[in-house]
Formats: structure tokens, sequence, C-alpha cells
């Protein structure tokens, strides 16, 4: 058995390898690669074979005989966490960073007020239907540790989550991407994210226990509008701040194109982003990432070499450990039929809550109704932001550890059915993409390091 600093040398060893071939798998059955990364969790970790009374990864208290035994650690007598978990919290901060880069402010502002309204319906029917289906295993108890309507409505908030990558991977391949219902979808998508942060960072705020012995700035966040002004304060703060970075930006990109030292800052705005929404105005630390990396899209060629930079980390290490490390801290142990119950209504809401929403928002803006299917059909699919959420909402205490099978349930069927769904959509369907001129490439700039 290995531990210290080398045996997570190697954990990372058998976490890359595993996720790698994990997410090949799942490639070649039409699946998004990050529910690879989460089985190669599974089999790594104590889940499944821990049952048995061996894994490959464990931790140090664990009962499990583990290959590598990961140490826990704790700065402030409270909570514990182990070298992983620093890796993990790093890969989502990230993937966050990631998504705000890629948004693209020009699309959202040509799509206009349909693509919000389809965006805002995805967020608040999924979110009504999955509280609704929680009322009844909080008021009876079925569930241990899942008594009070703050968590029923966090249940709701991990369902208003959309998967982008999904939808524009099946437009593309069919080419309807640039179409105008293509367009709107994929901008409804995005704005659908940015609804879902401010939604995640209220739930979070109102549901996170605080101290009975909380005083002065930490009592003023724990009341319930405290915790609005914050989240408010937040956002001024971070647009105020992110003026000032937009044309900080413009003028280092016209110093130094393409150089290292863009990523750099860019990273260390992330970063700092993350820490102060969280840690001073009680926001979800991943609101903070993505709000930074929306900032910086501001300006494009900047933003696109950064995201290039931080990709390369994210897709080899921090992507994949945060990925796994959900699956290598699941446990079913405490699996039962009520929460199987839950999840199979989960599943089902969370499909429908996407078609019905989206898809009467559409029908009544005029739409037809294949193009009310398509739009639904399109807003359907979940994948890592959905994950984000939930694993936020168990660091935080609001739902207990059980709930994630929930989700990646949901990511399983919803990857599934998307596609096949959405091309039966668009058959016949006789809008066609127009043409797009290629742009000329850039050459490297001297500057380039």
């Amino acid at each position: 058995m290995f531990n210290g600093v080398l045996g997570f040398v190697m954990a990372l060893a058998i976490i890359m390898i595993s996720t790698k071939l994990c997410g090949m798998l799942a490639r070649r059955f039409g699946l998004p690669q990050v529910l690879g990364y989460i089985v190669a969790g599974l089999l790594v970790g104590p889940a499944i074979f821990g049952m048995f009374g061996v894994s490959l990864i464990g931790f140090g208290e664990s009962n499990v005989n583990s290959f590598v035994a990961l140490d826990e650690f704790s700065l402030d007598g409270h909570d514990n966490f182990t070298v992983l978990d620093v890796f993990s919290k790093i890969g989502v901060i990230l993937i966050m960073f990631s998504a705000g880069l890629e948004t693209n402010m020009e699309d959202l502002k040509k799509t206009g007020l349909i693509a919000t309204l389809i965006a805002i319906a995805g967020v608040s029917i999924p979110l009504i239907l999955g509280l609704l289906i929680s009322i009844p295993f909080i008021a009876n108890g079925l569930i241990a540790g899942f008594d009070n309507v703050i968590q029923g409505v966090f249940v709701g908030t991990i369902l208003t989550a959309t998967s982008v990558a999904i939808t524009v991977s099946v437009l593309k391949e069919l080419g309807k991407i640039n179409t105008r219902i293509g367009t709107t979808v994929v901008s409804a998508a995005i704005i659908d994210d940015v609804i879902g942060m401010v939604v995640l960072s209220v739930v979070t705020s109102l549901g996170t226990p605080v101290a009975s012995d909380a005083t002065g700035f930490e009592w003023f966040k724990s009341q319930w509008w405290g915790t609005v002004i914050m989240i408010i304060a937040f956002f001024v703060v971070a647009i105020g701040a992110g003026i000032g970075i937009h044309y900080l930006f413009k003028w280092m990109d016209r110093q130094w194109p393409n150089h290292h030292r863009l990523p750099i800052l860019g990273l260390a705005i992330c970063f700092s982003y993350s820490f102060l929404a969280e840690k001073i105005f009680g926001v979800a630390d991943i609101t903070g990432a993505y709000r930074a990396g929306v900032i910086i899209a501001t300006v494009k060629r900047p933003a696109v070499y950064t995201e290039e930079r931080i990709e390369v980390n994210n897709y080899m290490i921090f992507g994949p450990v945060f990925f796994a490390s959900i699956g290598i801290n699941m446990n079913f142990e405490g699996l039962t039929g009520w929460i199987i119950l839950l999840s199979i209504l989960f599943v089902l809401v969370g499909l429908l809550g996407k078609i019905i929403g989206c898809g009467v928002v559409v029908k009544a803006n005029k739409g037809s109704l294949r193009e009310a299917a398509i739009a639904g059909i399109g807003m359907m699919a979940r994948g890592e932001v959905a994950l984000i959420v939930t694993n936020k909402g168990m660091e935080a205490g609001i739902i207990p550890g059980d709930f994630m099978i929930m989700t990646v349930l949901l990511i399983l069927f919803s990857s599934l059915l998307t596609p096949i769904l959405l091309k039966k959509a668009f058959n016949g369907h006789t809008e066609q993409a127009p043409e797009i001129k290629e742009p000329e490439a850039v050459p490297a700039t001297a500057n380039e390091e």
C-alpha cells in the first residue's frame, strides 16, 4: 500500500489511465466522456470493489485494503480533505472558467428575447418539477437527511443545467448549427447556464448551515435578505472590476498578442474571483470562475488564446481528476428503494421539464410544432454542469451524498436520447444552414512563446 506524496502521484497515474480508457469507451458508444470518467472512478475507488474489501484508490481511514491510500488533512479542525480534493476543486473551477471563456456575447445579443425566454422556461419548469417530486419524500421523512424544502429546491436546481456541448455536437453533425432554430437553441443553452449559476448561488447560500453562534458579518450573510444583498453586491463588484479587466486585456493584447502572460493573468483572475465569490460574498465559487471567464471573453483573441492554454492542463489532469473523484467518493451502501424511486422521478421530470417548458415558449412565439420539439429536445441534454451543481450541494451539506446517483442516471439517459430524438425532430426540417466563409488563418506573432 502506498500513501504520502508518491502515493498521490501513483493515484494520479491510475486516474489518468483509467479515465482515458473509459472515456474512449464511452465515446465509442456515443456517450459523453464525463460518464466514462465517473465510471473509471467507480472502478478504481472503493464504491464497487470496496464491497469485496479491496480497491486501487482509497482513503487512509477506510477499512478497505487499498493499493493507494490517500491521507486526509484538516486545516481548521473541521473540514477533512485529501490532496485529491484539492486537484478536484481546481478542476471544477477550470471547467467553469473555460465555459465562461467560450461564451460568445455577440451570439447572445443576436438571438434576442426568444432565447432568453426559452432559457427562463428551461430553468423554472424543471426547478418547480424537481421541488414537487421532492415534497412527498421530505414531508414523510422517507430519505434520511432529506427533510427540508430548501433541499427540494436544490434538487430542482440540479435539473436546471443544460449540456451545451452535446447539443452543439449533434447540431454540427446535422448541419443545422447555423440555422435560426439551431442558433436560438445554442444561445438559450448558454443563457440557461448563466441563470442556473445565479439560482445555484441563491439556493446554496440559503441552504448552507451557519454556526449557531455566528455574529456580525457571518450572521448578516446567513439571513435571506443578507444573502440577496451579497449576491447583488457580488455581481456589481464583479462587473465593475470586469470593466477594468476588459480594458487591461485589450491593452495587453496590443502590447503582447498571443503571449503567455495573458493566460497566466487570466488564471489568477479566475482563482481570485472564485475565492472572493464564496469566502466574501457567499456566492458559489464556480459562479465566480464562470463570471471571470465571461469577462475575459469580451476580448476575443486573448480569450481564445487563454482557453487553448487552460484546456491543455484541464483536459490532461484536473478535469479527469474532478470527474473521477465523483466516482471514487461515491458510496452505494446507503442506497435505498426510496432513493431509487426518487431517482426515477428525477430523470423523468428532468427530461420532460425541458421539453415542455422550452417547447411551449417556442410554440407561443409562433414557432412550428417541429421547432418547439427541436428546442425542447435540444435543451434536454445534461452534462458536466449538472455534476458540478450536485457536487456543490454535497460539499455544502445541502443534499445527501447518495443523490449523486440521480444526476449520473439523468446524464446517461439524456445523453442517449438527445441525439436520437433531435435527429428525428429535424427530419423534414427545410431550413438550411447558410454558407459560412472560413476566416483566413492568422500567422503566429513574434511574441508567441
